[in-house]
């Protein structure tokens, strides 16, 4: 597990979005213009929509486990840059992933397409909180979860079939609200539907699920370190 990361457990997340002045969006635009220029020339279908970002963190352990952040809205391609650029600030991307987890016990990653931002990365199907996840002032992660899932895989749940608690990775500017999802089917079994579903997508956001029972299993995968620091914790556990 890499020294900068921390993972610990939550019985719930206040989330709430409101207008934040983001120096860097505002003080890098020429190079975040540029930066975008030269990512649609290379995959001109993505689309610099809208999305939430979060500047402040804070788990309160005593009260039993919440997590409490602050997002804003901001263009994906200022997103786009940052990530990019490394999280050069104290801004992070805090988004929510539904932990797939089959009848057999395997764990369940959706590989990107080739025409996405991460293309080629494995990891839980997940986006970044956009305009659709505000309800109120607040940001719905668990609806965020419900949401991207059907999306991506087809898979629909309703918020009651969600487990209350969430598993949390934060490692740099990547905050990553892991939602266990516990499905009835065998993973061979959920992997033919996902593909059923994709094939009927005419651009469809993943390139399949990819089985995951142990550690070893991530050595054939491109994933993102975050997912390491889960699948490390997790498997670690069960020994």
């Amino acid at each position: 597990m890499s020294a900068a990361a921390r993972i610990f457990d939550v019985a719930r997340i206040e989330a709430h979005v409101a207008p934040y002045d983001w120096d860097f969006s505002r003080d890098r635009a020429d190079d975040i213009a540029a930066h975008w220029a030269q990512a649609v020339a290379k995959k001109p279908a993505m689309f610099d929509g809208r999305v939430l970002l979060g500047h402040a963190l804070e788990h309160a352990p005593e009260d039993g486990g919440i997590l409490r952040s602050h997002y804003f809205e901001t263009a994906f391609s200022a997103f786009l840059a940052y990530r990019d650029f490394g999280f050069p600030g104290t801004v992070f991307n805090g988004f929510a992933m539904a932990a797939l987890r089959s009848a057999d016990g395997a764990f369940l990653l959706g590989e990107m397409g080739a025409h996405t931002a991460s293309a080629g990365m494995s990891y839980f199907p997940a986006g970044t909180p956009d305009r659709n996840d505000i309800v109120g002032d607040a940001v719905d992660l668990a609806g965020s979860v419900v949401r991207e899932l059907q999306e991506e895989t087809g898979i629909a749940l309703a918020r009651e079939d969600l487990s209350p608690a969430w598993t949390i990775v934060r490692l740099g500017g990547r905050v990553a609200c892991m939602k266990p999802v516990q499905l009835a089917a065998r993973a061979d079994e959920v992997v033919a539907q996902v593909e059923a579903f994709l094939a009927r997508d005419e651009q469809p956001e993943l390139a399949g699920l990819r089985i995951v029972r142990s550690m070893a299993d991530l050595d054939r995968l491109r994933v993102p370190e975050f997912t390491r620091v889960y699948f490390a914790h997790v498997f670690g556990e069960e020994r």
